[in-house]
């Protein structure tokens, strides 16, 4: 099996990259930008350049895309140029070349605007049966690109999984008033209760999706890490989620104190990794639970993938006011 990786100089793209390589796979990495592990720069957009890269290739693996934090500095045109066009260019030379699996990451901002409950209702529980409900280009060209996959399953019989990876980059979160309110790791730590997966996590449920594509054909996955809230505690954690939290958790005030750190007071989603679990039979490692236990042993929380990989940022601009610029 040789594996197609795109944005290989990215941090999935790169993680990817890193545990093929080590395993002795046969794996092809192109992105935009070089790197150690970039094999061919290039863009996706371009059809020429993908169809010369597909040669040989068995599976793929898409994480190539205009992000988030992209929305302020990059024209919707642009969103629909390299995260729609660029996967119809992939699913075309894929299906031409006889690939039998083919994993496009997606993200669960393509639920957008239904993460957002009115002040004082329940978290939301977010299934992949949820509609999606972008909120901005970036959610939106992705669920497009989601579509594209969809339609080459159901016409081309091309074996297409959709993997929806909650936050897993390094970075300070764009949202300033979080970067003021928390320290970077307290931040993260808090954010794997719900909302958040470690890269090596990542990682696995994408190599488990690119071995079990073929014999699904088609789905959609949220990945993320395992949450320990239930749909009883939705009301609860919008009203108070450091409550929750500390019931499930006796010893974790002291451990956070110990720290300085501070729980959430509100969570306003929880996403729902059980499809994942079941289907793809992924196993991740880092959650909450891991969080305390590292506390406890006074251990870094992070897999050494993620450590290894570090922080790359998503601009080469430096910015007034933080790592991100202004949406107006």
């Amino acid at each position: 099996m040789t594996i197609l990786v795109t944005g290989s100089a990215g941090h999935l793209g790169e993680a990817i990259l890193r545990t093929l390589r080590a395993r002795g796979s046969r794996v092809h990495g192109v992105d935009l930008k070089k790197s150690a592990w970039t094999d061919a720069v290039g863009s996706i957009v371009d059809p020429d350049f993908v169809r010369r890269q597909m040669a040989g290739v068995t599976a793929v693996i898409h994480t190539a895309t205009l992000h988030k934090p992209h929305v302020a500095t990059h024209t919707r045109q642009e969103f629909v140029d390299t995260n729609v066009t660029g996967t119809l260019n992939l699913l075309e030379a894929a299906l031409a070349a006889g690939v039998h699996s083919f994993v496009f990451t997606s993200t669960t901002s393509a639920f957008g605007s239904q993460l957002r409950p009115e002040a004082g209702q329940a978290a939301v529980w977010v299934t992949e049966d949820l509609p999606p409900v972008p909120k901005n280009i970036y959610g939106t060209s992705k669920l497009m690109a989601e579509s594209v996959c969809e339609l080459f399953f159901r016409e081309r019989g091309l074996p297409v999984l959709i993997l929806r990876t909650s936050r897993f980059f390094p970075e300070d979160d764009d949202d300033p008033a979080m970067r003021s309110a928390y320290a970077l790791e307290n931040a993260q730590a808090n954010e794997l209760l719900y909302r958040r997966l470690d890269i090596a996590d990542a990682v696995s449920a994408h190599l488990l999706a690119v071995e079990r594509a073929p014999k699904i054909g088609f789905g959609r996955y949220i990945v993320s890490a395992t949450s320990p809230f239930e749909p009883r505690h939705l009301a609860a954690l919008a009203r108070d989620a450091a409550s929750v939290v500390r019931e499930l958790y006796p010893d974790c005030a002291q451990l956070y104190a110990a720290r300085g750190w501070r729980l959430f007071p509100e969570i306003d989603r929880v996403y729902v990794n059980d499809r994942a679990r079941r289907e793809l039979g992924w196993r991740p490692e880092f959650d909450f639970a891991h969080v305390l236990h590292s506390l406890r042993a006074g251990q870094d929380f992070r897999s050494a993938l993620a450590r290894e990989i570090g922080s790359k940022g998503y601009h080469d601009t430096v910015f007034d006011g933080g790592p991100y610029p202004i949406v107006s």
